[in-house]
């Protein structure tokens, strides 16, 4: 069990990156969901060590994350939003090396973690490739791979779909909807679809705090029957959100769709639409 309790984060600058943010998160994947600043990557970093907060705690099973970083690290696999790479040494050279890191230092165990880890996450026919030449989505993969030496028991992935293309979107989360099976995996993003598909609970984050918590399924029936969609043009979508409690408006066909959230039919040649994630993600973040 992962317990964050009223932790809060001034930068120097005075942005609040976080505001008394609570959550508790036991195994499985959990899904992180927020816009660009919302506060998402100063909460991975202060969970993975590798920043203070100002105030509040966080315990992992027992481990009081602050106190004692050492012993939280030897649980922690953590794949960081910008996550580099020597360019010009083999993933299975780098495997190698940051096993060594970790503590393994036996020969034949060390060669066989590498070779299962590098099978995991279908990279082994690639083992001997330099990582420089590696597409995004494989070094993602490979981010994953070293992040699973040592066996963790809390896996931290942030913002680890961005920029990739669909099908090594899908490769990846494939793979970490295998792993997050027995230990916590926090999928830290701002793509809607990869929560949905992914996880079981979820949290959305904006403005350094936490403004919806629960099951995605559950979270989204909260807004069913309320949202309501209509055609406009594009210099008409400032009138519309002027007089209704718009969720979000998108370009469809030359033209604007917007959705706004009503208790009951807000007429004026507006249609129901069925709730989704995206939905409700929207309504928390406007």
């Amino acid at each position: 069990m992962l317990q964050i309790s009223n932790l809060s984060k001034t930068y120097p600058n005075g942005v609040k990156a976080l505001q008394d943010v609570s959550l508790n998160i036991s195994n499985g994947m959990f899904g992180l969901l927020g816009p660009n600043g919302a506060g998402k990557s100063t909460l991975m970093r202060t969970i993975a060590t590798l920043q203070d907060a100002d105030s509040g705690t966080i315990m992992f099973n027992g481990i009081d994350v602050a106190k004692q970083k050492p012993e939280l690290r030897k649980q922690l696999g953590y794949l960081p939003q910008e996550f580099g790479v020597y360019p010009k040494v083999s993933a299975e050279e780098m495997l190698h090396y940051i096993a060594r890191l970790k503590g393994i230092t036996n020969d034949k165990e060390r060669k066989e973690l590498v070779k299962a880890l590098l099978e995991q996450v279908n990279l082994y026919n690639h083992r001997k490739k330099a990582l420089g030449g590696y597409s995004g989505g494989m070094k993602q993969r490979f981010g994953i791979a070293q992040a699973l030496i040592g066996e963790p028991k809390l896996i931290i992935v942030d913002e680890p779909t961005a920029g990739l293309d669909p099908a090594e979107r899908l490769r990846f989360n494939n793979l970490l909807s295998e792993i997050g099976e027995n230990i916590i995996v926090i999928l830290s993003t701002h793509i809607v679809d990869d929560v949905s598909a992914l996880c079981n609970d979820m949290a959305i984050i904006a403005g350094g705090k936490v403004v919806q918590r629960g099951n995605p399924e559950d979270l989204v029936r909260t807004l069913e029957n309320r949202v309501w969609s209509k055609r406009v043009q594009k210099d008409e979508v400032s009138k519309y959100q002027a007089e209704y409690k718009m969720i979000l408006a998108k370009l469809s066909g030359g033209s604007m769709m917007v959705y706004v959230n009503s208790d009951t039919d807000p007429g004026n040649g507006f249609k129901a639409e069925k709730a989704s994630l995206e939905d409700l993600y929207f309504a928390n973040i406007s």
